[in-house]
């Protein structure tokens, strides 16, 4: 397992080595000894969640309200996606910048959101399967969003494909407004 910090502070993409055969394919797409030496604590998964999509879902920018927060362990068991990470966290050295990382059913790359970082990704062909493992079970009371087509965070979408929002994050606040109503996590809680 190879591992790289991402241009948001505690942000990681995990590359596992599948392994292929005659019978087909394995692969681990978490491993503690890799995580705990780039993250520097456990992962502690407190739910699986699986979100099919079609060609051109765009889904984010989401966080979690903080405290609690939520941390996220995200890869692609299917299709291909443009998955994406920004630093939502008042006060982090990398506050507003994002990274993006393919993610593939081919690679098996896996991507670390540390609590207070946004998470949105572009599902590049039909039937892209995702996979998250988070920290905290589901509590909608506690969901947030940002409008994943920000002008101030130019985030990278591709033009060629036609984007489908849901109706949450087709009105969801900029990131601008967010931080104003005092939305965004602080980065002391997220420590």
């Amino acid at each position: 397992m190879q591992f790289r910090e991402l241009a948001v502070t505690g942000g990681f993409v995990f590359a596992p080595q599948p392994l292929q055969d005659k019978r087909g394919m394995f692969v681990s797409p978490l491993q503690e000894k890799p995580f705990l030496t780039a993250v520097g604590h456990p992962f502690p998964v407190a739910q699986s969640n699986h979100i099919a999509s079609a060609k051109g879902v765009l889904r984010g920018l989401h966080f979690t309200t903080t405290p609690p927060g939520q941390e996220k362990y995200v890869y692609c068991m299917r299709g291909r996606a443009l998955d994406v990470i920004v630093d939502l966290r008042v006060g982090s050295p990398t506050f507003g910048r994002w990274d993006a990382v393919e993610l593939d059913s081919q690679s098996f790359r896996a991507v670390y959101f540390p609590k207070g970082t946004g998470h949105a990704f572009l599902s590049l062909e039909d039937d892209t399967v995702m996979s998250y493992l988070v920290s905290t079970g589901y509590r909608p009371e506690l969901e947030q969003a940002i409008d994943p087509h920000d002008g101030d965070l130019r985030l990278p979408w591709r033009t060629d494909i036609d984007v489908i929002l849901s109706e949450r994050d087709l009105v969801a606040p900029s990131f601008r407004e967010a931080h104003e109503a005092g939305l965004l996590p602080q980065y002391a809680d997220c420590r």
